[in-house]
């Protein structure tokens, strides 16, 4: 990556004035390396606070407390199978104990942090435009306000209200585009605008940003593979079996790009809304599974490396969402045999993440899993950020009683089936791939040359080995802070 020396000047100086210094994508993945005057400082600032030393709790290690929290070996929810109904381990790794309550503000630090320590994002003259369908540009938002640069976040206007509050809370400038979950051609058409008529922004598409990916590759792949080496030191013959990551961006599911190097024989799967079955049928149409979906393949979506597609109906999630947090659903499921500390956590699973959670059955279905095999899925935010969807859902259908929890129960977590599953060929890989053409090279100016380059699995490898260097530009940045 280019060095643009001024505009590094620029930004050393602003972060030397608010005392600013950014973690290493090293440090995120192992908070140990970080150095004991930051973590003594971390005692005193909230988990959600806009102080900039939170940019050492972009990781999957922090402590699960509102405040002070220091950082542990990871958090995690094991799925029991009273619940789902398999012999098969489904385990979760927990979003909800990132700053902004979800995974994505890391996903958001990989594409920022690289250009901001090589000159080529000026903190000082340029906004940052965070194109989205929710989690992404809050996470953008939030590491603007701790790097001190300014926000602009792009999503259709019928995403959840808590979204567009957080957002306005927090000082972005809000920009709403026409159509729900799965209308991204309008964000990147305002993106198109925005290009041709300000020159104060730099637009960070998640779709289309290795950063996301890599970023992921090595802190969400590198979690989940230390969380079953635990499991595996405590139980013989496991084997890490799947990875299931709904697709939006497709950044999360380049973890399993990584596990793939460490379990050669592991599934991934992606998932998505069968109301948008884009990779499932090569699909189209709107859902109600906000953060996934979006009618067309990411360009970052290494699809060579996914083994299956899970469709998972929107209904589903959506009366699932309530069976897990109404009080009538939670006895019904303590009744039915779940341990009483499952259903306790259930709340920190958001829409997508039970939609993960579905997929993650439906694969253990499909390839005939049992008590060796490991699953492993996102819970990339909580119920913290869907309070305004179970008060639709309460308008909409009613009071939930014993009855109706029963009914989901039945129907929509043991009646799992595997329907709307598709195990992917080599030529359809290829097909997957090929549809990258008409949005990237058609719409978004990408070229075939590119296009083509993706196809090679070496072009991948090189990208990921890209955080070696990251991590030695932002020690040369934090070093330029120190000396001024």
């Amino acid at each position: 990556m280019k060095i643009n020396e001024q505009v590094l000047e620029r930004a050393a100086k602003l972060c030397r004035e608010r005392g600013i210094t950014i973690p290493t994508f090293a440090q995120q993945r192992d908070p140990s390396l970080i150095p004991e005057a930051i973590r003594s400082r971390l005692a005193n600032v909230g988990l959600h606070d806009t102080d900039p030393i939170n940019l050492y709790r972009i990781t999957w290690k922090n402590e699960p407390v509102a405040k002070g929290g220091g950082f542990n070996d990871g958090n995690w929810l094991e799925f029991p199978s009273s619940l789902t109904g398999v012999s098969a381990r489904i385990v979760g790794i927990l979003g909800k104990y990132f700053p902004t309550g979800a995974h994505k503000v890391g996903a958001a630090f990989g594409c920022l942090v690289p250009r901001l320590v090589t000159g080529q994002f000026d903190p000082t003259t340029q906004k940052a435009v965070w194109p989205s369908t929710g989690n992404y540009c809050r996470g953008g938002a939030f590491d603007c306000a701790l790097l001190a640069c300014h926000a602009v976040a792009i999503l259709p206007e019928e995403m959840s209200r808590e979204r567009f509050e957080w957002l306005k809370s927090i000082g972005a400038e809000v920009i709403a585009t026409a159509g729900c979950e799965s209308n991204v051609k309008e964000i990147y058409d305002k993106c198109w605008e925005i290009r041709e008529t300000r020159d104060d922004c730099v637009i960070f598409n998640q779709f289309e940003e290795f950063g996301n990916a890599i970023w992921h590759y090595h802190q969400t792949g590198g979690i989940i593979q230390e969380i079953f080496e635990r499991l595996a030191a405590a139980s013989d013959g496991l084997k890490l079996s799947g990875f299931v990551s709904a697709t939006g961006s497709a950044g999360t599911i380049a973890a399993g790009d990584y596990l793939r190097t460490k379990h050669p024989h592991v599934r991934v799967v992606a998932g998505e809304a069968l109301q948008c079955p884009t990779l499932y049928q090569s699909g189209f149409g709107g859902h109600r599974i906000e953060g996934i979906g979006d009618k067309h393949v990411p360009w970052i979506h290494n699809v060579r490396n996914t083994d299956a597609v899970a469709a998972i109906d929107d209904e589903q999630c959506m009366q699932l969402m309530r069976l897990f947090n109404e009080p009538a659903g939670r006895e019904y499921l303590v009744k039915s045999g779940v341990p009483d500390a499952t259903v306790g956590r259930l709340g920190d699973l958001g829409i997508s993440c039970i939609c993960n959670l579905v997929g993650a059955i439906k694969t253990a279905k499909f390839f005939e899993m049992d008590s060796r095999d490991v699953i492993f899925l996102p819970l990339t935010d909580s119920m913290d950020l869907y309070g305004s969807r179970m008060e639709e859902q309460r308008a909409s259908g009613g009071a939930y009683d014993a009855m109706t929890a029963a009914r989901d129960y039945g129907q929509y977590l043991r009646g799992v089936q595997q329907d709307h599953y598709r195990e992917l060929s080599y030529h359809d890989r290829k097909m997957l791939h090929n549809l990258k053409f008409f949005t990237w090279v058609e719409q978004q100016q990408r070229s075939v040359e590119d296009l083509n380059r993706l196809w090679d699995a070496d072009s991948w490898t090189e990208t990921f080995a890209q955080v070696d260097e990251f991590d030695r530009m932002i020690a040369a940045f934090n070093e330029r802070v120190k000396q001024g």
